[in-house]
C-alpha cells in the first residue's frame, strides 16, 4: 500500500475510535477521482441513508459534492437524523470534502 493511502487510513482509524466512544450517528465520506460518496452510520453499524454522484452528470467537482451533501441531509431527514460526528476519513477538510459538509448542515444536518 502506498504511503499516502497508509497515512490517511490511520488518520480515519483514529478519528473513527473516538467517534465509537461518543457512540454517536456519523456521517461518513468516500472521495475518489471521480465520485463522491456519503453514509450515514449508527453507533451500531447500520447504514441509514446513502448518497452517492454515480448517476450525476457532473462529477468529482465540487458541484457535485454540494449535491451530495443536499441529497445526503434530506435522506437523514426522512431516516429522523438531525445529528451526526463528521467522519472525513482521513481526507482534508478542504474542497470537497468541505462543500459537501457545508451542504449538509446547510440541509438541517448538525456536527
Amino acid at each position: 500500500m502506498k504511503d499516502k493511502k497508509k497515512s490517511r487510513l490511520r488518520r480515519a482509524k483514529r478519528t473513527r475510535a473516538k467517534i465509537s466512544e461518543l457512540r454517536v450517528n456519523r456521517l461518513t465520506i468516500y472521495r475518489s477521482p471521480r465520485h463522491i460518496y456519503a453514509q450515514i452510520i449508527s453507533p451500531d453499524n447500520l447504514i441509514l441513508a446513502t448518497a452517492t454522484s454515480l448517476g450525476a452528470k457532473k462529477t468529482g467537482n465540487v458541484e457535485s459534492a454540494i449535491e451530495i451533501g443536499k441529497q445526503i441531509a434530506e435522506k437523514a431527514k426522512t431516516a429522523g437524523v438531525t445529528k451526526v460526528a463528521f467522519d472525513r476519513s482521513g481526507y482534508q477538510y478542504h474542497g470537497r470534502v468541505k462543500a459537501l459538509a457545508d451542504a449538509a448542515r446547510e440541509g438541517g444536518l448538525e456536527f
